[in-house]
């Protein structure tokens, strides 16, 4: 039987506590090609040298790597790395950002929490760890007013998720459960049509009236929203304090092992990225829209920004209980089995620099390196 959300609430305060197990996710569906950008050398106050000359940051073009976005944008990342270039590339998919990272193409990347389990679980713990968090929410169930008025509604509409296994489509199903419909997990037929399509194309297939709506991330939820679309419920409402992990930090346990100086190096700089976001938020959004527009050729326009803006948290905790609890779900969906995660996380380097700024440690939700 799934876990009501009252259990699930429940798990997730005891699960810092708690051994836990997690699962292989697929990625979000953003497409594939990496692009390489423009650096600039870094220039920190103290103009100490690291170890490396360079180091190559992953990201995607999307709100909820706004760390990424200002951070790069801004030079508060270089700021702090002293002779050491950055070399950032953006890529439009969680699986070629873990191929980038085991080929060494890239060394450090900003990533959702699908695609960090299953890069950790598909090299058996080699491959990865996830060194901070980025960002919290940002995912929202957006639907057609006219055909669905209600929760109960959705039953026998056609809803899309990004992809199979990913994390929406993980949630989803979930939410599906918790309500006591059935749908089969592979085919995403049932109760309710899941309809696996690309975040790229929803917002035409939703306008044409193919989709009556969809479990999507923004900005995606945002641009459905222009398309005469209406928010039926915002997945922060169905998590403890509203929180969920939608982007994390990672980096290459080979880059970490050789050059912990340049990951602690990035890792204030993304504390100082993410103070000045939560501090100027209006100058914050403003810097990763004209990011997007370099990197895009096209800025978001104000009525998908700012509500979009809005529903996302920046934040440094990786929220690791609730990468639990998504992980859970997918297996109880039956989608993936159950890998050992123990060691996906090594909070030590950030919770240094937390301590460092006053600031209160983060939790590992017991999957932390021993």
């Amino acid at each position: 039987m799934p876990a009501t959300r009252t259990t699930l609430r429940r798990s997730l305060a005891a699960a810092a506590a708690l051994p836990l197990l997690a699962v292989a996710l697929t990625a979000c569906g953003y497409g594939s090609e990496a692009k390489d950008d423009a650096a600039e050398p870094g220039a920190s106050a103290d103009g100490k040298k690291l170890s490396a000359d360079t180091v190559k940051i992953g990201y995607f073009p999307n709100l909820t790597h706004a760390t990424a976005l200002v951070g790069i944008q801004e030079g508060l990342i270089a700021k702090e790395l002293g002779g050491t270039t950055v070399k950032p590339s953006t890529f439009n998919a969680g699986p070629s950002e873990i191929e980038a990272l085991n080929a060494g193409s890239i060394d450090i990347g900003f990533i959702g929490p699908s695609p960090s389990i299953n890069g950790y679980a598909k090299s058996k713990g080699q491959s990865l760890r996830i060194i901070g968090g980025s960002a919290s929410g940002g995912v929202k169930l957006v639907v057609d007013p006219k055909k669905i008025k209600t929760l109960d509604d959705l039953k026998g509409k056609k809803i899309a998720t990004p992809q199979l296994g990913n994390t929406q489509d993980v949630a989803f199903l979930n939410w599906i459960s918790e309500k006591g419909w059935k749908v089969d997990a592979q085919s995403g037929k049932g109760d309710v049509s899941v309809v696996r399509s690309d975040n790229k194309v929803t917002p035409d297939a939703f306008k044409s009236g193919s989709l009556d709506g969809a479990w999507v991330p923004e900005p995606t939820a945002s641009k459905l929203v222009a398309e005469g679309g209406k928010v039926l419920l915002d997945e922060s409402t169905l998590w403890p304090d509203d929180k969920f992990v939608i982007t994390n930090i990672i980096v290459s346990q080979k880059f970490l092992s050789e050059h912990p100086d340049v990951v602690d190096a990035v890792l204030r700089g993304t504390v100082n990225t993410n103070k000045w976001i939560n501090a100027n938020p209006d100058e914050a959004k403003a810097s990763a829209n004209s990011a997007l527009e370099k990197l895009s050729g096209k800025a978001l326009p104000t009525e998908v920004l700012d509500p979009a803006w809005e529903s996302i948290r920046i934040t440094d905790d990786p929220l690791a209980a609730t990468l639990q609890a998504q992980a859970d779900h997918a297996v109880e969906a039956g989608l993936l089995e159950k890998p050992d995660l123990d060691g996906i996380y090594d909070l030590k380097p950030l919770n240094k620099i937390l301590k460092a700024e006053g600031q209160p440690e983060v939790s590992d939700a017991g999957l932390g390196v021993k």
